[in-house]
């Protein structure tokens, strides 16, 4: 894919949220000191008397947002993964969750892919996190149109929206002008007969290739893009797996508490399948080269090909 246009996601949420400013002037965004590098500094620099930056003090931010909601403002309130998810969950349980708030959260940062930050920042229990909250949509897009799609979806969502954003840049899989978003409905890039590949996030393009790869060795694979996490495009899973028998799950997660479980908790209950699921084994990662990390922690086409001959065998 070296030809490939590639763009980090948390880019495509600094421009996504300049756009949709431009049209709304309900929308209003809080930081917690990282402007620069969640790329809401993009808003900022366009609707500076629109932008909060409530310094590192992410609760704070949470339930400063959660109270702008009340007033009939649409806030996004932006931090690293880490940080929204992981030191804000109480407040985004309680104050956002419990009175369904319509408030967004945009964490960037997320997974492995961080690299050189380390283990401390390199958030791979977010999804586990948000998708325990009652009434909470999780998001995790692919590339850079899937994500301004994402982010402008969320907007138009009444209630609390959790989305994921990454640090590395990803190949621009989707063309923009054929693609269509809506929450909770995932893409299939078409039936297959032997495996179906469910990826989220980055995994998405690594699962493309190797699907290519799995045709060429006599392997028919199919990709599913579920850029929703939950709610989960139960048809969609049911309707791949009835038809391929077997399914691999692909994440920048932990394996456990993310789309894998969601969808082995769906299959067990409705349609069971055998699955495979690749992502973060349930440890921690460490600073590095995020491309390196990546390949280091299976999350890449080649392991994806590996798993899917074991499995196909």
């Amino acid at each position: 894919m070296a030809d490939v246009k590639k763009i980090a996601t948390r880019d495509s949420y600094g421009n996504a949220l300049k756009e949709l400013g431009a049209e709304h002037e309900d929308l209003i965004v809080f930081d917690a000191d990282l402007a620069g590098a969640t790329k809401t500094g993009v808003f900022k620099k366009a609707f500076p008397n629109r932008h909060f930056d409530c310094g590192i003090a992410e609760a704070d931010m949470i339930v400063a947002a959660a109270g702008a909601s009340t007033m009939g403002l649409v806030p996004f309130a932006s931090s690293f993964a880490m940080f929204a998810a992981g030191r804000g969950f109480e407040q985004i349980r309680n104050s956002i969750g419990y009175p369904h708030l319509n408030v967004k959260i945009g964490a960037t940062h997320g997974g492995i892919s961080v690299g050189e930050d380390g283990a401390s920042h390199q958030c791979c229990e977010d999804f586990a996190l948000m998708r325990s909250i009652p009434g909470m949509v999780v998001m995790c897009p692919s590339d850079d149109v899937e994500a301004r799609a994402a982010v402008r979806a969320a907007y138009e969502h009444q209630g609390p929206v959790y989305l994921r954003f990454g640090r590395l840049a990803v190949p621009v899989i989707h063309d923009e002008d054929s693609f269509s978003f809506a929450i909770g409905k995932g893409e299939c890039s078409g039936m297959a007969t032997d495996v179906a590949i469910l990826a989220t996030g980055l995994m998405v393009a690594e699962a493309v290739e190797a699907a290519q790869t799995l045709a060429e060795a006599g392997i028919s694979a199919c990709v599913v893009n579920l850029c929703t996490i939950k709610p989960l495009d139960e048809e969609l899973v049911l309707q791949v797996a009835q038809k391929c028998g077997k399914v691999i799950t692909c994440e920048e997660h932990n394996i456990i508490g993310g789309l894998g479980e969601a969808v082995c908790a769906l299959l067990s209950e409705k349609c069971p399948t055998p699955v495979r699921r690749i992502g973060v084994n349930d440890e921690f990662g460490h600073s590095g080269p995020a491309a390196a990390l990546l390949k280091q922690f299976g999350l890449s086409a080649e392991h994806i090909v590996e798993v899917a001959k074991d499995f196909c065998k």
